[in-house]
C-alpha cells in the first residue's frame, strides 16, 4: 500500500511539474492557412471578399499551372467553403483577345480551397497582359471580378509548352506536367488540348505523343526504356517513361500521331536532322 502511495504521489508531482513548465514555455502558434506551404501568388479584393490564388510554382508561368483559390467574406473574416466557381484566363493583346486551355474549378479535400489548372501558351509583356475572370457564386448570390495577373517565362527558361498547327489544319496546345527529373526511369505525362475557336479548347484524348530525348551537348546520344505517351482516362492526361541516363540538359523530341496513326506534327531525329519541331526541354 505504501508503495502504491508512492507512486501515485510521484505522478501528481511530475504532472504538475509538466504543467508548470507548459506555462511558461512560449504558445505554439498553429498555421491554419492550409495552403501555408504553397507561394501565393497574388491577393486581391472585390464585392466585399478577398481572392487568394496559390500555387506550388513561385509565379504564374508560360505552361501548366496548377492553381489553388480561396475566397474571404471581409465581413465575417471567414473563408468561404460552399462557393461555386468557374474562371476564364484571357490574354489581351494589342489586336485581339484569347484565352487558354483551362480545367473546371472543383473543391478540394480541404473545404475552404478550390483548385484547377491552366495553360498558359505566352508571357505577357508591358503592351499585352493576361487577366483572371472569375464568376463565383454563394448562397445564391453571384459575383464576378476579373484580375490583371503577371504571367512570365519559366524560371529556368526552358519549354514546356508548344502551340502548333497540326497536318489536319487543326491548332493544337501540348504542355508538359511539371516533374521532377532523376537519373532513373520517370514518369513522364502531358496534356493536349485541340483550339476549337479563340476562347474553347476541347481535351483531346485518342492519340499518342512520341518521345526521343536526347541530350545535344553529348553527341545528341539518346536513352533505352522510353514509353511514348498514352491517354489515361483516370488520370485524364498522356502518361509515358522517360529515361534519363545522367545529369544535364535534355531535348525531348515529339511526335503527335492522330487517332489514324498518321503523324499531325513533329520529326525523327537522325544525323541528318539533329531536333524534331515539336519539343519539351528538361535540365538538372
Amino acid at each position: 500500500m505504501k508503495t502504491i502511495k508512492f507512486l501515485l504521489a510521484s505522478l501528481i508531482i511530475s504532472l504538475s511539474f509538466i504543467s508548470c513548465n507548459s506555462d511558461s514555455d512560449d504558445p505554439i502558434v498553429i498555421d491554419e492557412n492550409p495552403l501555408a506551404d504553397f507561394t501565393l501568388l497574388t491577393s486581391f479584393t472585390a464585392n466585399n471578399h478577398t481572392i487568394e490564388v496559390y500555387s506550388e510554382q513561385s509565379q504564374f508561368s508560360v505552361g501548366y499551372n496548377e492553381l489553388f483559390l480561396r475566397f474571404k467574406d471581409e465581413a465575417t473574416d471567414s473563408y468561404i467553403s460552399n462557393a461555386t466557381v468557374s474562371w476564364t484566363p484571357m490574354m489581351h493583346m494589342t489586336e485581339m483577345m484569347h484565352s487558354c486551355p483551362k480545367s473546371a474549378v472543383t473543391k478540394t479535400d480541404d473545404a475552404s480551397v478550390y483548385k484547377g489548372f491552366a495553360v498558359f501558351q505566352m508571357p505577357g509583356n508591358t503592351d499585352e497582359y493576361w487577366e483572371l475572370e472569375l464568376e463565383y457564386s454563394v448562397n445564391g448570390q453571384t459575383y464576378n471580378v476579373a484580375q490583371r495577373i503577371e504571367v512570365k517565362a519559366p524560371v529556368d527558361g526552358n519549354k514546356t509548352v508548344n502551340v502548333f498547327m497540326g497536318a489536319d489544319d487543326s491548332r493544337y496546345v501540348l504542355a508538359m506536367m511539371p516533374l521532377k527529373p532523376k537519373v532513373a526511369i520517370n514518369d513522364f505525362s502531358a496534356v493536349l488540348f485541340k483550339m476549337e475557336n479563340m476562347m474553347t479548347f476541347s481535351e483531346v484524348n485518342n492519340f499518342k505523343v512520341m518521345i526521343d530525348p536526347r541530350m545535344p551537348g553529348m553527341g545528341n546520344h539518346g536513352s533505352p526504356n522510353n514509353e511514348d505517351l498514352t491517354y489515361d482516362a483516370s488520370a485524364k492526361m498522356y502518361t509515358g517513361k522517360l529515361s534519363l541516363t545522367m545529369t544535364g540538359y535534355w531535348k525531348i523530341n515529339l511526335k503527335v500521331e492522330n487517332e489514324n496513326a498518321e503523324i499531325l506534327k513533329g520529326e525523327d531525329v537522325s544525323d541528318e536532322n539533329e531536333s524534331s519541331s515539336l519539343f519539351f526541354e528538361i535540365e538538372f
